[in-house]
């Protein structure tokens, strides 16, 4: 392991879970996984040399088994979103593991997916792939990208309109709301880290970090849209 390894669980093998696990052991991270299917686990275990855990996740003996309190992070992974609630639940109050991120199948449910279920990040595969879609076709509409920290802090992308009132403007003459920062901003396929000098075009791309009560003046600033 490398220095900055840290010791990671993953409940469920399935596709998404075995290949989070495996780019997770690439980079040099401690991981256990665990599943409760047996013959999944005879299937896998010649190609994928994961540290294997059998057993249900949401059960407490199965958690304890893979020493779930010497994780730094827990990712609840399987295709059910109930199971993925309860793991999380247990995983952050039971095994005080400090950062918890749980896999959203439904996107109805991702409501549920807060810090009262134990849950630090959700990743909802659906909501994701509708905002990369956005991201690409989209210009003068600001697009909301990933949320952060119980879903309270967001990543937004915008591509600038001709229009924009952002456009011909250095980043200190924005009017950025509190709560929010410019991350980035792409043109010509080279990232630019945003200064107060910066001037921005249209055509860029512009990435902030935002509270989500911040979105609407970021959408202002940026885009012109009340």
């Amino acid at each position: 392991m490398t220095a900055s390894s840290i010791r990671i669980a993953v409940a469920g093998a399935g596709v998404v879970g075995r290949f989070v696990a495996k780019d997770l052991m690439s980079r040099g991270h401690d991981v256990v996984v665990i599943e409760q299917n047996t013959e999944l686990i005879e299937d896998l275990s010649a190609e994928y040399g994961f540290n294997w855990v059998a057993g249900d996740a949401c059960e407490l003996h199965t958690l304890d088994e893979a020493v779930l309190s010497s994780c730094e992070f827990a990712i609840a992974a399987t295709g059910d979103d109930e199971d993925n609630l309860v793991i999380s639940l247990l995983a952050k109050q039971e095994f005080a593991v400090p950062r918890v991120m749980a896999r959203v199948n439904h996107p109805d449910n991702e409501w549920m997916f807060t810090e009262s279920w134990g849950v630090d990040l959700s990743v909802s595969t659906p909501h994701l792939l509708t905002s990369l879609v956005e991201e690409a076709v989209s210009v003068g509409d600001l697009v909301r990208l990933l949320k952060f920290e119980q879903g309270k802090i967001a990543l937004f992308e915008t591509r600038l309109a001709d229009g924009s009132p952002a456009s011909g403007k250095k980043v200190q003459d924005l009017r950025i709301p509190p709560d929010c920062t410019l991350v980035a901003v792409v043109r010509d396929r080279h990232v630019l880290t945003p200064r107060d000098e910066t001037g921005l075009e249209a055509g860029d791309e512009v990435l902030a970090v935002a509270a989500l009560e911040a979105e609407r003046d970021l959408r202002a600033a940026l885009t012109g849209e009340e």
